[in-house]
């Protein structure tokens, strides 16, 4: 959906209020909804394996790559992180904010005339809109927002059936990647104000740790990349935080005041 970090953590909370009540048993969210901060009553059961991480673009039909897109293109996003991102890769984007869910979104980019409009890639393939992807973002070009792609099953604390019934879900690599991420969420102050991503992932044996904060407020952007033991990916988000903190970043957030 279209909601501001705020609106997502506050449908959480109806879904954990209903889960204490003993209404429901779990609860199937998007990962980068989920606040980082979860309360001491539930607990991330399972963390499936990931899906697609990357953004999508839906243009019109003669565009296959994101470079094709017209001088000036005007694109529409819901989001800070891409909107920042996207200016950075082409100087004359020009970006519309767009709210509203995702099919929403795909028809205001006929009504309203856009050039296009990027979306998660995750979001369109569980709704079965894959056919309206022109092409995808690598997560290097456009990195990711934490835990983008990954569901989370929540449930109660300390029940063991539910626990021992989701355990077969459970990625180990998907939870060490988004646990990075979302440690790296945490030390940053988790605020959704500023535009941020982190992308973890194990290839070929090596993990490597992608992160980005930027300013709302002006062209300044930050990034840090590096690789390590697939075991180090704790280490890889605390040294992206370090370093990203003494590049400026620490800057930005006391501009937002997190």
């Amino acid at each position: 959906g279209g909601l501001s970090g705020t609106g997502k953590g506050i449908f959480v909370k109806e879904i954990e209020d209903s889960l204490l009540r003993g209404e429901v048993d779990l609860a199937v969210h998007s990962l980068k909804d989920v606040p980082t901060d979860l309360a001491p009553d539930f607990v991330l059961a399972a963390i499936p394996r990931r899906a697609d991480v990357r953004d999508a673009l839906v243009a019109g039909p003669d565009i296959k790559r994101w470079e094709d897109l017209p001088p000036q293109a005007t694109l529409g996003t819901s989001s800070l992180r891409r909107t920042v991102q996207l200016k950075l890769l082409r100087k004359d984007f020009k970006v519309q904010v767009l709210r509203g869910n995702v099919d929403t979104r795909i028809r205001k980019r006929t009504e309203l005339g856009l050039d296009g409009v990027i979306l998660a890639a995750a979001g369109l393939r569980r709704l079965g809109l894959d056919e309206h992807v022109s092409c995808f973002f690598p997560p290097d070009v456009l990195v990711p927002a934490i835990g983008q792609g990954a569901l989370a099953i929540e449930t109660r604390a300390g029940d063991q059936r539910l626990l021992a019934a989701v355990a077969p879900l459970e990625d180990p690599a998907t939870r060490a990647c988004t646990e990075a991420e979302r440690l790296f969420l945490r030390a940053m102050g988790g605020g959704c104000q500023v535009p941020m991503g982190a992308y973890a992932a194990i290839v070929n044996g090596q993990a490597r740790f992608t992160a980005l904060v930027a300013s709302p407020f002006r062209d300044e952007i930050l990034r840090h990349t590096a690789s390590g033991d697939p075991r180090s990916l704790t280490k890889l988000a605390e040294e992206a935080v370090s370093h990203l903190l003494s590049r400026g970043a620490d800057r930005i957030l006391k501009e937002l005041q997190l």
